[in-house]
């Protein structure tokens, strides 16, 4: 059996509990959660910590769906949560204490790991003659260091010979993401690597991991830069709720001269509601405003629920949740301002355009990359649907 071994202190001198604390709308330790949750190769992901929030939280995870039935929260002991503490002393602790046959560690701080990242490790892992693996990138820098007298020489390059970028081969660094090794190999080193060893790389914008908090602001700028693509197991969607401004159109206010007030529709939507029909997903449109121009709209997509006036989306998602016979994890929501944040917090995918206001970013499961009105809808359906 292979198993993930995810530490998470409760303690943490530079940022408390930055463990828990939100990166891109979920707790850190969230994301590498996720990504031991979506790897094949794994069968059981046990997180390990010294902290009851920290566990409370992580238990919280299993709400949302089966995807994360892998987790099990397990407690470790003072002696290997301290500052001074090494890793390998709460992994041995571990091994001492559980039935497994190989152990990937993986750190909370390394957020932009993904399961394809994992799957890699584990073919390293299974090629012959190999007894761990650790996750690296390339980096093609150069190198120096101060020799005795104070000089500084170059390390991994000639100074008289410059190589160009893209003929440098460069060199692997560590970048902490993950570490696989046998129970065997780790009860008898004492190490998490050892043995011959195998390295996987990673993108290069892995290099980070979180030990300050001007990392925190540049690995959540990555996160947001990577995009927006689904990176998990997205849950079935049964129910496809929106926003009308800022969503289905640019949020603009147009005017004629009479008086008449326009807004700006993109015919993608349209064909993106039908494609949801076609699978049977029930559409809807939940908005704020008691503009009969929205309701017209709605009837032209042929939606199956408008709800105009709405005060509350996410008390009315959840009525609506109830009528229909669906659970509000097979629910999809697209927000762009304040008033969306429940919502897109609560239902099984959240979703925001590019445009959206940043506090509904920060919360939601995928940003678009098109901006409202420029045919947000089609692109989630294309995401998670087509």
């Amino acid at each position: 059996m292979n198993v993930a071994f995810i530490p998470v202190r409760g303690g943490s001198k530079s940022i408390p509990l930055k463990n828990i604390r939100k990166m891109n709308g979920k707790p850190l330790v969230y994301w590498t959660v996720k990504a031991a949750c979506g790897c094949d190769s794994i069968d059981r992901v046990y997180i390990s910590t010294d902290s009851d929030i920290i566990k409370d939280t992580v238990e919280e995870f299993k709400m949302e769906g089966r995807f994360f039935d892998k987790i099990e929260v397990i407690g470790r002991s003072s002696e290997t949560a301290t500052d001074s503490a090494s890793t390998e002393s709460a992994m041995l602790e571990f091994a001492n204490k559980y039935d497994f046959e190989n152990i990937v560690l993986i750190q909370a701080t390394s957020p932009l790991l993904e399961s394809k990242d994992l799957d890699n490790g584990f073919i390293a892992f299974r090629s012959s003659e190999t007894d761990s693996v650790l996750s690296v990138v390339r980096q093609k820098r150069f190198c120096w260091k101060n020799d005795i007298d104070g000089y500084a020489k170059p390390l991994n390059y000639d100074v008289y010979n410059r190589p160009r970028r893209q003929e440098y081969d460069g060199y692997l660094v560590e970048n902490g993401a993950f570490y696989i090794t046998s129970k065997k190999s780790l009860l008898e080193s004492k190490n998490r690597i050892s043995g011959k060893i195998k390295a996987v790389e990673m993108n290069e914008d892995t290099f980070m991991e979180i030990d300050e908090p001007s990392d925190w602001k540049m690995i959540e700028y990555l996160m947001k830069k990577k995009g927006s693509d689904f990176d998990y197991k997205v849950p079935e969607i049964k129910m496809f709720l929106t926003d009308c401004d800022g969503c289905l159109t640019d949020g603009g206010m147009y005017y004629s001269e009479f008086g008449d007030e326009l807004k700006k529709f993109n015919t993608l939507d349209g064909m993106a509601f039908e494609l949801l029909r076609r699978k049977g997903i029930i559409t809807g449109m939940i908005t704020s405003e008691s503009v009969e121009l929205n309701k017209r709209r709605a009837e032209k997509l042929k939606l199956d629920i408008v709800e105009i006036g709405c005060k509350d989306k996410l008390d009315t998602i959840k009525c609506l949740c109830k009528e229909k016979g669906v659970d509000i994890s097979n629910v999809c929501y697209v927000g762009d301002d304040i008033n969306d944040i429940e919502a897109i917090k609560n239902v099984g995918v959240g979703c925001a355009p590019a445009n959206a206001v940043l506090q509904v970013k920060n919360v939601a499961d995928y940003i678009t990359k098109a901006k409202g009105g420029e045919g947000v809808i089609r692109e989630i359906v294309n995401c998670i649907v087509v």
